[in-house]
């Protein structure tokens, strides 16, 4: 029987870690973000499978046999939600465990302007994530729900979050201040999907347009689209193109080709990128991102220097 997915439900699966001695809880998160919060709260306490993979594009995943399976012995699942990752109604389906799922999107304290809130608050933009209010959010959720599951280790997931949900504030606070440099009037967006309206919400930037009119990366803009997007780069004077890590940056390079704006700037959009990059955590990756943004907005002229832990 298909599982429908709940924000702050009561533990409808098993709990072996609960009062046992040995049994680590068995967590499954669906994407990169929501992997890295999960491991930053539960640590080595816990045993987590990730579903998504860096550079993964979460609109093409296909279900693996070793997710499905991963899902059929999990205590906790947690997913994006906001369709940005559907597919895991399907897994858990597959799986045929009980797991309590926990879909992270439930209950934002963010939204977009003209949003509702509750279960259908970011709706409109799965990427809820690019609000560092939203993120802090998630890192309560996963704590609360790990406590329930695990009392065992109630202090050392509290800790876990609480240390954690410190750097996202200051994280933000950095780049708040970093954008700063950058006049209102010359922070003009242009990306390869439309991913970043709360990052851009948050920080005051004007999303101009994206190569891809979508929330996902699975529409191609129609050649009339993409002569409109060009004209209008022309028109606002926007300084930069901002290809994504996760996607073929070759549509973004033809649009910079033919208004002269710079495609220089990579962004990570829906997901964290490999193992040693710039993108690699939660906070690199909006750091990075602030990064990029200023050095396009300004033609290279400022930058962003944020140090995370």
């Amino acid at each position: 029987m298909l599982l429908a997915l709940c924000g702050g439900c009561a533990n409808q699966g098993q709990a072996p870690s609960e009062g046992t001695t040995g049994a680590m809880l068995k967590v499954v998160a669906s994407t990169t973000q929501i992997g890295d919060f999960v491991s930053q709260v539960g640590g080595n306490t816990i045993d987590m499978h990730q579903i998504l993979q860096p550079n993964s594009d979460p609109h093409d995943y296909e279900p693996r046999p070793e997710d499905v399976q991963a899902i059929s012995r999990a205590d906790l699942v947690f997913v994006n939600g906001d369709n940005l990752d559907s597919w895991m109604d399907n897994i858990v389906s597959q799986g045929g465990g009980n797991p309590t799922v926990l879909d992270l999107s439930d209950g934002l304290p963010e939204q977009l302007p003209g949003e509702s809130s509750g279960a259908e608050a970011s709706k409109y933009d799965p990427h809820w994530w690019h609000d560092p209010r939203n993120a802090e959010a998630a890192v309560t959720q996963i704590r609360d729900a790990l406590d329930k599951a695990d009392p065992s280790h109630e202090d050392q997931y509290d800790n876990n979050a609480d240390a954690y949900a410190g750097k996202i504030e200051q994280l933000d606070k950095s780049i708040q201040a970093c954008m700063e440099q950058v006049p209102e009037e010359q922070r003009k967006l242009v990306t390869d999907h439309d991913a970043f309206n709360y990052f851009a919400n948050h920080y005051r930037i004007e999303v101009v347009g994206a190569i891809i009119p979508s929330q996902s990366t699975q529409g191609q803009p129609s050649a009339g689209e993409t002569a409109d997007l060009i004209s209008l780069i022309k028109r606002e004077n926007v300084k930069a193109i901002f290809p994504e890590s996760s996607l073929n940056p070759s549509l973004a390079q033809t649009v910079s080709r033919e208004t002269g704006a710079s495609s220089d700037y990579t962004l990570y959009g829906d997901t964290l990128g490999p193992q040693g990059s710039d993108g690699d955590t939660y906070l690199k990756m909006e750091a990075t991102n602030a990064d990029s943004m200023v050095r396009g907005f300004t033609g290279g002229q400022k930058s962003c220097g944020i140090s995370v832990g």
